[in-house]
């Protein structure tokens, strides 16, 4: 599993949550449903997006914005707008002055706004996940990407228009693998920029002896993989790896690994119920114990009260 399969792994088992949202100026929403990460991609007319530290950005359509949370920003048709609504998390809506805006702007199958013909339109998609795996990658993107259509062209806007209101049998499985398309391909444009100040193990995937050994540390964990059965299945010298992956990810390969599996137990033992010696087994130690005591040193918790915190 590579750092951007990780980082949707949540949202494909939990479900994400999308809709399109349609106004007419003035209008203006407040976003504080603290989020990890939402998509938003400009399909007709303008929006600003203002966060609140940091300058607005205005997006246009074939424009791209992810807003990495959890700080709250403003979307308007201007900056001088004031809001007239504000969306707390789990999706709940309301006045600014507090009360419940439940059913208010309902305009049909995930369709919300004022009118449906509104200069405006924009499909959102909002990511509800926490965790190890997925913040490797969150924590290296600034609170605000945009890509605009000069730069990157989204071939899948008219599918997500059409499917987004579709009310049929198996729907949210197909806008979970529609909205995880758009998420990779927006991250890798992104990425791909100057200056976008990619990971080092980001970049580091693009090379040729580095990144073999990337993948086969993120593919198969739970292998007692060493130095030197790295370096054979690279074809290089052990010191050659050493030395090159150091310069590259900025660590040995050991310390990559152990960073890797830790985090990925992390995850597991929040989002499952396995036993702490199954996953052990899963992310590659010998035992519970053995897991226990890399996790306490690194986390600072042990591995039940990491799960206890996150239920």
């Amino acid at each position: 599993m590579d750092a951007l399969a990780g980082l949707l792994e949540g949202p494909r088992a939990r479900g994400a949550f999308m809709i399109r949202a349609c106004f007419e100026p003035p209008w203006s929403i407040r976003i504080e449903d603290r989020a990890p990460l939402t998509v938003m991609l400009m399909v007709r007319g303008e929006s600003w997006i203002m966060p609140d530290s940091g300058e607005p950005v205005l997006l246009r359509a074939g424009d791209l914005a992810i807003a990495r949370g959890p700080d709250p920003y403003t979307c308007a048709d201007d900056p001088s707008t004031a809001p007239i609504a504000v969306i707390l998390p789990n999706q709940e809506c309301t006045y600014p002055d507090g009360r419940s805006m439940r059913g208010t702007m309902d305009l049909g199958v995930r369709t919300w706004g004022e009118r449906l013909d509104g200069s405006m339109v924009m499909l959102i998609g909002t990511y509800p996940m926490q965790g190890e795996v997925s913040g490797r990658l969150l924590d290296a993107l600034p609170p605000l990407v945009t890509l605009t259509s000069d730069v990157w062209q989204c071939p899948l806007t008219p599918l997500l228009s059409e499917e987004i209101v579709r009310d049929e049998p198996g729907q949210e499985v197909v806008l979970d693998r529609l909205l995880d398309l758009l998420v990779i391909a927006s991250l890798r444009a992104w990425f791909s920029r100057p200056e976008a100040a990619a990971p080092a193990w980001y970049r580091a995937l693009a090379d040729p002896v580095v990144g073999r050994v990337l993948r086969l540390l993120q593919d198969d964990p739970a292998h007692p993989w060493t130095v030197a059965s790295l370096a054979a299945k690279a074809g290089v010298s052990r010191a050659a790896l050493a030395r090159r992956f150091s310069e590259l990810v900025g660590e040995p390969p050991m310390t990559y690994l152990t960073g890797w599996r830790l985090a990925l137990a992390a995850d597991r033992l929040r989002d499952t119920g396995d036993t702490l010696e199954a996953i052990a087994r899963q992310v590659g130690y010998g035992s519970a114990f053995a897991l226990s005591s890399a996790f306490k040193r690194v986390y600072g918790v042990s591995p039940q009260e990491h799960r206890t915190r996150a239920a």
